[in-house]
């Protein structure tokens, strides 16, 4: 646990705003879910198939071996997924995963927003710390205090210093009505919060009508988020704002569809991104022909933990000058994955092309820099303050 305190003090020492600089394989939605930041290809799961055979014989010399020699219980089961594990993450690409049946049952629910009971905030491993990234609104952590950049130490009194964010995650999660203590380490001093777990109010759009200017936060790009983007859009319309603020900070991607019918809300049948697989166009995806909001100052706000999808959008609508870009430089996720079913119920999420925006530019490890930096230090959020969200205001 000293470690764990001092490995915190360091981080806390190198920070000038809030960021995700490891966002790894993405965020975890403390309601039971594992979200994996990026963007997805397709709404549907399809079987692995191939002609092309892996010459296994050493794998089975090693289980033999194995099951000749080991002195203890063998759970066969968890040897094959161990493999599976093992296969996979030998491909060295962060984000091409093996899930198993539990893990891709999570992940379908994360991308659908169908997180169950749980206390309403997300995390992602920053510097090797599980770090809250995102704090659902009108869930019991907001409501108790629970606060972005708080480091997650234990959760009913147990060190959580081993553990990954998706085993955090099952220690947090929990029927509605249930209690969790979570202790979290801020400002140089552990927290204890006792927060009563609910059904966890998680819809990927929602937004409001200030003084003529309508601001939009997308969470996440799932298969809903297109039709409650352009009914709020409408609203806006209706109301007749002089100006629109999307807010996408935080945002860890979705689905690739999603990213298209959100820019088409401002871009008229133009494209939104472009796929390839090595040199070759694989795919270009235009938006549709009924852009709401098209003409309409836009402002645009991102930070180190928009990724992908969210990326895809910004790159999108700057490229087209639809928009400006304020904030932080993006996380840089440039790949697009693959949702593969297998025999067993367990999934595998493969990269199978990288994207480009309509420019051309592929922000792998480089991110998209705004327009116009605004930073929101730990300061500012520790007292309430965006300064991100009143600059992006002003411009109206």
């Amino acid at each position: 646990m000293a470690e764990h305190v001092r490995k915190i003090r360091r981080l806390n020492s190198e920070k000038k705003g809030v960021s995700t600089p490891l966002l790894l394989l993405g965020f975890a939605v403390v309601a039971g879910i594992s979200y994996f930041a990026g963007a997805y290809n397709g709404g549907g799961l399809n079987r692995l198939i191939g002609n092309d055979k892996l010459d296994l014989s050493s794998v089975e010399a090693t289980y033999q071996s194995v099951k000749d020699n080991f002195d203890g219980d063998i759970d066969d089961a968890k040897l094959v997924e161990g493999a599976n594990r093992g296969l996979v993450e030998a491909l060295g690409d962060q984000y091409t995963v093996f899930m198993n049946k539990k893990e891709s049952s999570d992940f379908d629910n994360s991308l659908s927003g169908n997180i169950g009971g749980g206390v309403g905030i997300e995390l992602s491993m920053r510097g090797d710390l599980p770090t809250v990234v995102r704090v659902l609104r009108d869930n019991p952590a907001e409501k108790a205090g629970v606060a972005v950049n708080d480091v997650v130490t234990a959760v009913n009194g147990e060190s959580v210093e081993k553990l990954t964010t998706t085993e955090i995650v099952t220690k947090i999660r929990g029927d509605a009505g249930t209690t969790v203590k979570v202790t979290v380490f801020r400002d140089g001093a552990p927290k204890d919060f006792t927060l009563t777990r609910e059904v966890v109010n998680n819809p990927s759009v929602y937004g409001s009508v200030v003084n003529g200017v309508g601001v939009m936060t997308i969470s996440r790009f799932d298969d809903k988020t297109g039709g409650l983007a352009r009914s709020l859009a409408t609203e806006f319309k209706n109301a007749g704002v002089k100006g629109v603020v999307l807010d996408l900070r935080g945002n860890g991607g979705g689905y690739v569809t999603a990213a298209q019918d959100v820019g088409g809300i401002w871009l008229d049948k133009q494209v939104v991104v472009t796929e390839k697989k090595g040199s070759k166009v694989t795919d270009e995806l235009k938006s549709g022909g009924s852009p709401i909001l098209n003409g309409i100052p836009t402002v645009v706000l991102i930070n180190s933990s928009s990724a992908s999808a969210s990326e895809i959008v910004a790159g999108a609508l700057h490229d087209h000058k639809a928009a400006t870009l304020l904030g932080e430089k993006s996380f840089g996720k440039g790949s697009v994955q693959k949702l593969v079913g297998l025999t067993d119920g367990s999934m595998l999420k493969v990269t199978v092309a990288r994207w480009y925006t309509p420019s051309g530019l592929n922000i792998s490890e480089k991110g998209i820099t705004p327009d116009t930096t605004v930073e929101r230090t730990v300061d500012d959020l520790s007292a309430g303050r965006d300064p991100q969200l009143n600059a992006a205001k002003a411009r109206f």
